[in-house]
């Protein structure tokens, strides 16, 4: 056979199937624990109530193995694990496919369009900043709600999937990750820092809106670029084939009163959600009950039948069954490193080799080691109680402020959780938006370089001017 013919034949490289990249990073997470030792810090409750490790009392235990077999039962445990997030994605799902079912939000989004005219890129940006300044207070888990109607809006607008999922998941990972007003991850920080309750606002609010900016530039400009020649987007092939989100808005010329009173029950759940998330402290499993009345509302005001409704809810649950079985999978690998014992050994190892930075640098590499330990930790509540005990009396020592080591913890844990498969926020996200993780990468990667770069930047700036208050 001639050199040509073999290249013919020669199949391409397919990207696996996610379940088997995430069963594959299960085994290597299984293999390193092997390697690493077992070890654990001492740990109590401080005065705050929060338990915490106690720095200076680490030590190795009798090495924990994991066995191959041990795997299904870790998934099933990770499934018990997430059960409340898998049933809100789930609930989501069905709500949302009955609220589709009635033509009621592609006749918003076809009327949209005709009334944005050339102000696109503004509708990006503003959506953007408003995504992030809710995250200041909630998890980005809370767009999973959010990104389908996004997704519709910017499809009808000429761009591609990417770009309607990454303004919920960039806007809320800005918000999120910059910890300006969030309680489980700077309030429990600066807790354990032993710092006043959100103080140092100010210079988070800064760095807020300087990823803000930067962030809208970088999609406005590839959302441009791929309006402007489609195949260009990671998305292209897979978009084509997905009819459910387009808008065919020759054919929406007029809302009728059933579509109104839709939209309205849209509204008015995801106002009840956002104040009761604020307001009554709403987790996952309230926004399911609100996703559920919104298929019932939704459904009578279309003039549905009982059957009718169902049928579409089920629907609608079937299509983020993949989603449920990701986020389940998912929770298996962080349990893989808390069952072996060596997260604390990681966490130890990384701490000593701070110590080998200079002093000009110390405010940074504590924000790389944090996106480092957020890997196998990616709880922001249980990364602050393993790390910021460590990293309190280490910014003590070298001088730095605490308040620079809390803002290192907020950016470290907060932006590597949109890179990591086995991130909810970011699984949940892609999983409704039928974005394949190794697309989803193509796209991301460079904006999360810029990230650290501009993460590194602004710590080094705080370490300079001597954040505080102390």
């Amino acid at each position: 056979m001639s050199e040509e013919n073999k290249k013919s034949t020669k199949k391409p490289f397919k990207m696996p199937h996610t379940f088997v990249i995430l069963l594959a990073i299960i085994c290597l997470a299984m293999v390193v624990s092997w390697i690493i030792p077992s070890g654990e810090y001492a740990r109590e409750v401080n005065d705050a109530g929060i338990k915490v490790v106690i720095p200076d009392q680490f030590s190795i235990v009798e090495k924990t193995y994991l066995k191959p077999w041990d795997i299904p039962s870790m998934i099933v445990k990770g499934f018990s694990d997430q059960a409340t997030l898998i049933f809100m994605t789930m609930f989501v799902g069905a709500g949302f496919n009955v609220l589709l079912k009635t033509n009621a939000v592609q006749a918003l989004i076809a009327v949209m369009i005709r009334k944005l005219g050339k102000l696109e890129s503004a509708f990006i940006a503003a959506l953007m900043l408003v995504c992030a300044l809710i995250a200041t207070t909630q998890s980005v888990t809370v767009f999973i709600a959010f990104t389908p109607v996004i997704i519709m809006m910017v499809r009808a607008m000429g761009y591609d999937s990417l770009v309607g999922a990454a303004i919920p998941l960039m806007g809320g990972a800005i918000g999120f990750s910059t910890g300006t007003l969030n309680a489980s991850s700077t309030a429990i920080a600066q807790a354990i820092a032993e710092l006043p309750t959100f103080s140092g606002i100010g210079y988070r609010f800064v760095c807020l809106f300087v990823y803000w900016a930067v962030s809208s530039y970088m999609l406005i400009r590839y959302a441009k670029k791929v309006k402007a020649t489609p195949s260009l987007s990671p998305m292209y092939d897979l978009d084509l084939a997905d009819t459910a989100t387009e808008v065919d808005e020759s054919v929406m010329t007029k809302m009728t009163v059933r579509q109104v009173l839709c939209l309205l029950s849209l509204v008015g759940t995801l106002v009840a959600i956002c104040w009761g998330c604020i307001q009554l402290g709403w987790g996952q499993k309230e926004i399911g009950i609100a996703f559920i009345w919104l298929a019932i509302i939704c459904g009578v005001c279309a003039g549905f039948g009982p059957t009718q409704i169902c049928n579409y809810f089920v629907e609608g649950a079937q299509k983020l069954l993949a989603t449920a079985f990701i986020v389940g999978i998912s929770k298996t690998i962080a349990n893989v490193f808390t069952s072996a014992q060596v997260m604390d050994t990681i966490v130890y190892g990384i701490s000593n080799v701070l110590n080998a930075f200079p002093v000009a640098l110390k405010g940074v590499s504590m924000f790389w080691a944090n996106l480092i330990i957020n890997f196998p930790i990616v709880s922001a509540s249980g990364q602050a109680g393993v790390v910021m005990p460590i990293f309190t009396p280490v910014a003590d020592m070298i001088g730095i402020t605490r308040q620079t080591a809390v803002l290192a913890y907020n950016f470290g844990d907060g932006f590597c959780n949109y890179i990591i498969p086995w991130s909810s926020a970011l699984m949940g996200n892609l999983a409704v938006a039928n974005i394949p993780y190794d697309r989803w990468m193509k796209f991301f990667w460079k904006m999360f370089l810029v990230w650290i770069a501009l993460g590194s930047v602004l710590l080094f700036i705080a370490q300079m001017m001597n954040y505080g208050p102390f």
